[in-house]
C-alpha cells in the first residue's frame, strides 16, 4: 500500500506542479508529500525530481518512470471501472463483423446464448472477408484472424490458431507428400484469389517468414470452396485449424510440411477504442473468450 501511495503521489505532484498543490488536493501537510517522494527515490535508488522552493523539474529517469506510472494507474482505473460495470446490465445494439467462414462456424452459433445471457442487448452480425472500417461503418467489434503484434489496432486475443497445409489421402497417394517448400511447385495448389490477385502462402524457413506464390488449376475467392476441393482430393490447400481441424481428426485431411508452419494467425477481437468501452462490447468479448477457452469447445470440433 505504501509503495502504491508513493507512486500516486509522484504522479500527482508532477500533474499539479508543486508539493504544496498536491498536499492541498489530498488534505495533508506538504512535508508528508516530501517524505513520500524521498522514500520513493530512496527505494528506487534514482533521483526523479529536481526540487527547489520555486519549481520542480523531472530528471531523465523521472520522465521515463512517470510515463510507466501513468500507464499503470490508467490501467488500474480501467480495471476498477470494468469491475464496477459488471453490476450494471449490458444494453444497446451491437454491430459485429467477422470473416464469413469463421463467423458461420464460430460466431453465429454462439450468439443465441449471448443474447439469452444479456437480454437487453440486440446484435447484428455482418459476415464478409474484407477488412472493414470500424469507425466509418459503425462497427462495434470485428473478429480478425491475423498477426496483430505490430498493428496499431486496439485488440484483444480470443484464441490461438494456426494455418496448416492439408491434402486428402487420395491426393497424397497419387502425387506424394511434399517434403520441402520447393516441392510445392510440383503440386496442384488451391489458393485464394480475390479481385484478380492471388494471395501467397506464408511459411517459416530458416527462422524467417517466407511468402510463396503457388500455382494450380483452380482458384477461388471463397475459402469454403477451397476446403471442399481439398476434401475431394483436387489439390493442397492452406487453411486455418478452426476450419479443417475436424477433418484432420477424422483422417479426411492430412497435414504436410508441418515443420514450416508460421506463427501469427491467431483470433482477435478488434475495436476502435480501448478506454471506456461500452459494457455490451466488454461482455461480448469476454463471452467469446470464455467460450473458446473451454477445452470441450475445440475438442468437439476436432481441434484438440
Amino acid at each position: 500500500m505504501g509503495q502504491f501511495r508513493q507512486i500516486s503521489t509522484f504522479v500527482e505532484v508532477v500533474a499539479r506542479g508543486s508539493l504544496s498543490a498536491a498536499a492541498r488536493a489530498e488534505g495533508i501537510a506538504p512535508a508528508m508529500i516530501g517524505r513520500r517522494l524521498d522514500a520513493l527515490e530512496q527505494r528506487l535508488g534514482v533521483k526523479l525530481l529536481q526540487r527547489t522552493t520555486r519549481k520542480l523539474a523531472l530528471t531523465n529517469e523521472g520522465a521515463a518512470f512517470l510515463e510507466d506510472c501513468q500507464r499503470i494507474l490508467g490501467e488500474l482505473e480501467d480495471a476498477e471501472a470494468a469491475v464496477a460495470e459488471r453490476s450494471i446490465k449490458a444494453s444497446g445494439h451491437l454491430l459485429i463483423s467477422a470473416p464469413a467462414g469463421f463467423g458461420r462456424q464460430h460466431v453465429a452459433p454462439l450468439l443465441p446464448s449471448f443474447v439469452a445471457e444479456h437480454r437487453d442487448v440486440t446484435v447484428a452480425l455482418n459476415l464478409n472477408d474484407r477488412i472493414v472500417d470500424l469507425i466509418g461503418e459503425g462497427v462495434d467489434v470485428a473478429i480478425r484472424i491475423a498477426s496483430l503484434e505490430d498493428s496499431n489496432l486496439v485488440s484483444a486475443k480470443l484464441a490461438d490458431n494456426q494455418r496448416v497445409l492439408v491434402g486428402a489421402p487420395a491426393y497424397l497417394k497419387r502425387h506424394g507428400s511434399p517434403l520441402t517448400l520447393a516441392e510445392l511447385s510440383k503440386h496442384n495448389c488451391l489458393a485464394i484469389s480475390s479481385e484478380g490477385s492471388q494471395r501467397g502462402w506464408t511459411f517459416r524457413e530458416n527462422g524467417k517468414n517466407v511468402t510463396l506464390k503457388v500455382s494450380g488449376n483452380m482458384v477461388c475467392n471463397d475459402g469454403a470452396v477451397l476446403h471442399d476441393w481439398a476434401l475431394a482430393g483436387k489439390g493442397l490447400a492452406w487453411r486455418s485449424m478452426w476450419e479443417v481441424g475436424a477433418e484432420i481428426e477424422s483422417g479426411q485431411l492430412v497435414t504436410v510440411l508441418d515443420q514450416f508452419a508460421a506463427p501469427g494467425n491467431d483470433i482477435y477481437a478488434v475495436f476502435a477504442q480501448r478506454r471506456h468501452l461500452p459494457l455490451r462490447i466488454r461482455a461480448f468479448v469476454d463471452f467469446l473468450r470464455r467460450s473458446y477457452a473451454q477445452a470441450d469447445y475445440w475438442r468437439s470440433r476436432g481441434m484438440e
